[in-house]
């Protein structure tokens, strides 16, 4: 982990390991379903790269809010939107904290079929229609990517580790 610009930004560099494609059934819950897809593949360091798809039900929270002690805000309620809404763009992490466990932090945009677009941090709860199609990039070659404490937020925050 390197620090830059009087500690500005952290980074790490690597390289893609291998691609995984992930086709998510009907009726799945599209966060814990991409979880177990990376916990059997072994993936803990990654990217989403791509996704498309379909839901019948979508739970997120604004990403702009996010609970630590230094800012008044928190994700609060999760919006629940009970209709079918196409996925315009998934982007997430895939990372893992001190113990190993996996960690996705999901971001997607979905449309209704008026064109009006929500968008957010994805929760479990989302429910795939059709299909949820996803391309996942797993990175390695000396890049960690790790979610610990941070002492000064008081919450646990994406780490890239140099190794």
């Amino acid at each position: 982990m390197e620090m830059n610009q009087a500690q500005a930004y952290l980074t790490a560099i690597g390289g893609v390991k291998r691609v995984m494609a992930v086709r998510l059934k009907p009726k799945s819950d599209m966060l814990k379903s991409l979880e177990d897809a990376c916990r059997e593949h072994g993936i803990q360091n990654g990217v989403i790269m791509s996704g498309i798809g379909g839901v019948t039900t979508a739970v997120f929270c604004d990403p702009q809010y996010f609970p630590c002690r230094t800012q008044p805000y928190n994700y609060g309620d999760p919006i629940v939107k009970h209709e079918v809404l196409s996925i315009a763009a998934i982007s997430g992490i895939i990372c893992h904290d001190p113990a190993g466990e996996i960690n996705l932090h999901v971001h997607v945009t979905f449309s209704d079929q008026q064109g009006r677009c929500y968008a957010g941090h994805l929760k479990e709860g989302t429910i795939t229609m059709l299909t949820v199609d996803c391309v996942i990039a797993e990175v390695g070659d000396g890049l960690v990517m790790s979610r610990q404490f941070d002492p000064e937020l008081e919450v646990p925050l994406f780490t890239p580790v140099q190794e």
